[in-house]
């Protein structure tokens, strides 16, 4: 009789390797993912080309979206199984109506030193004097990705700093990379940006980046996973197993992260991935953006969904009555740490 008592970790590691060996027996699980193209959607492609997906038996394909709030209705419809990016005000409106979408994890955040989308302004109003300061925010034209995105929650913090309100700004929605297009045509002012396009704008002249979001809104949730409610009660066993490996590929992802940059032990892993999946190529940009936190547990920052909520509300954007608790399904990251336990860097593990 072997009286060893297993380690955690090794508990741990025989969990995945049972459901992996469960999963991969049968036929593996198609799954639909609407991307929003953008640097935060880094889970989803370490999980890809990592083979993550693959090893809980799940086949994924991506679809790029402008905003996730065009992700809302084939969410509901159940064209899409997941999908990532803001959680609007469409989000809510889909929750009220009784469509069932849930925001299952964290997918994008700002803790301190992480201000993923920063405010730009157009190098030559910085220039001329034309802004000084975010009080000459007023009268501009000012670009975002969708109307009632978690991003107009962030302009609308920046305008509060300078005691203005949201209607001093005029609303241009774009998707993200036409931002650089729109900075450099001079088609609009500013920008609401999130990376790698932010940076790309800074460094092709065209804009000057003002402020980070963590200063302008710190731990905002910019980002989230969203679950259809098809693919969460048809087949949750697969949900659970796609949960798990995105967060393997989040835990990754952090481990790349060091002083505000991707920069951590590997961080030329993720860079690779990252120039491989998205639209630009020139590693040396994501070794300059300021990349997005992302939490390595999963969970979502509460607080920050209910204050854009009742932003929303303010301004008119909700229709109907519904709270961040009947939009929100933390059930999913929970049973992922359980089997994967909690997060350690990879300088702590062994």
């Amino acid at each position: 009789m072997i009286g060893m008592k297993l380690s955690r970790g090794l508990m741990a590691g025989l969990v995945l390797l049972a459901a992996g060996s469960a999963a991969n027996a049968a036929d593996p699980v198609a799954v639909r993912v609407g991307i929003s193209s953008a640097s935060s959607d880094i889970g989803f492609y370490i999980a890809e080309k990592k083979g993550y997906f693959k090893q809980e038996g799940l086949t994924v394909t991506f679809t790029p979206f402008d905003s996730a709030a065009k992700m809302v209705a084939p969410l509901g419809a159940g064209q899409l199984d997941v999908g990532g990016g803001s959680p609007s005000a469409g989000l809510y409106n889909a929750v009220a109506r009784g469509i069932d979408i849930k925001i299952v994890a964290d997918k994008g955040s700002t803790p301190p030193g992480y201000g993923f989308q920063p405010l730009l302004v157009r190098k030559d109003l910085v220039e001329s004097g034309r802004y000084k300061s975010l009080k000459d925010l007023k009268g501009m034209k000012i670009a975002g990705s969708a109307p009632g995105s978690a991003s107009t929650s962030t302009l609308n913090e920046a305008l509060k700093k300078a005691g203005l309100k949201y209607t001093d700004v005029e609303r241009v929605f774009l998707g993200f990379p036409q931002h650089v297009v729109a900075l450099q045509n001079k088609a609009v002012d500013a920008a609401m940006t999130t990376e790698p396009s932010a940076t790309k704008a800074v460094q092709s002249g065209a804009a000057v980046r003002i402020m980070g979001d963590d200063v302008i809104y710190p731990n905002h949730q910019l980002a989230v996973v969203l679950y259809s409610g098809a693919f969460a009660k048809s087949n949750p066993d697969a949900a659970k197993r796609f949960m798990r490996a995105y967060l393997r590929a989040v835990r990754d992802y952090n481990d790349a992260l060091k002083d505000g940059r991707i920069a951590g032990p590997n961080a030329p892993e993720v860079i690779a991935i990252l120039t491989e999946y998205t639209n630009i190529k020139d590693p040396a940009v994501y070794r300059a953006i300021s990349p997005q936190g992302c939490n390595p547990d999963g969970k979502v920052h509460e607080a920050s969904l209910k204050n854009d909520l009742q932003f929303y509300k303010d301004e008119g954007l909700i229709q109907g009555n519904v709270t961040v608790e009947q939009s929100l399904d933390n059930s999913f990251v929970e049973a992922a740490v359980k089997d994967l336990g909690p997060y350690k860097a990879r300088t702590t593990r062994k």
